[in-house]
């Protein structure tokens, strides 16, 4: 190799390490740089760069930074079509390895014992996973509606309870909480919550049941000396 050779392939390693951005109209070059060091795209782009070096080789950074970018901009828009298809690749390759490892535990059972359990412990955690990503999966495909409930206490004891619905695919809005609805049902009908006596007395509790008249201290210690000798 010539050193006219050497030195192009320099050339064109250190143009892949250089990640190029285009500045903003009246943003000074240290603000842009900034702005890049905080971008979501930049740092998936500087874990991924590291990452896929074994399988990919080196990837151009100001493509592969331009690449995260537009992925997250229609994340942003809630267009999750790529996150959908990593998911379910995922789901794949966990699957696979769940496989190579439950073959590799049966070569070796019955005669490696703890080779054996070891294969089988990481098959069990592929395929706990390759679950809980399918899982993920279809909550993220499906869009079920969430309802939470929320219960607010109101100065005087009255139990106010609010719906607020949230959308999987974030296209709707949460409910307002602070327009708190009247309670439905036999929420609404029961007695309001009666508060603490500042002055440390007990507080009577509302039951459905009658009460027994209590009988009168003062009458039965009349009735008592009446009935002595």
């Amino acid at each position: 190799m010539t050193a006219k050779a050497s030195k192009t392939k320099a050339a064109g390693q250190a143009g892949k390490d250089q990640l190029s951005v285009a500045a903003e109209p009246g943003k000074s070059a240290e603000r842009c740089r900034a702005d890049v060091a905080l971008d979501p795209a930049a740092h998936g782009m500087a874990a991924t760069r590291m990452f896929a070096r074994g399988s990919f080789g080196d990837l151009d950074t100001t493509a592969l930074f331009e690449s995260h970018r537009d992925k997250v901009a229609k994340a942003a828009g809630c267009d999750l079509s790529h996150q959908k298809m990593m998911l379910a690749a995922q789901a794949d390759a966990l699957n696979s390895i769940f496989t190579e490892m439950a073959r590799r535990a049966a070569l070796n059972m019955g005669e490696y014992l703890g080779a054996t359990e070891t294969y089988m412990r990481l098959g069990l955690k592929a395929q706990s996973q390759c679950r809980a990503t399918i899982e993920a999966l279809e909550r993220l495909s499906s869009g079920r509606v969430q309802t939470v409930k929320h219960v607010h206490v109101n100065e005087g004891g009255q139990a106010i309870v609010a719906d607020q619905f949230h959308q999987h695919t974030g296209g709707s809005e949460n409910g307002k909480s602070n327009e708190q609805p009247h309670a439905t049902g036999t929420v609404g009908e029961s007695p309001a919550l009666l508060g603490a006596d500042p002055q440390g007395n007990g507080v009577p509790i509302p039951s459905g049941e009658r009460q027994s008249p209590m009988p009168h201290a003062r009458g039965q210690g009349q009735r008592r000396a009446e009935g002595q000798p």
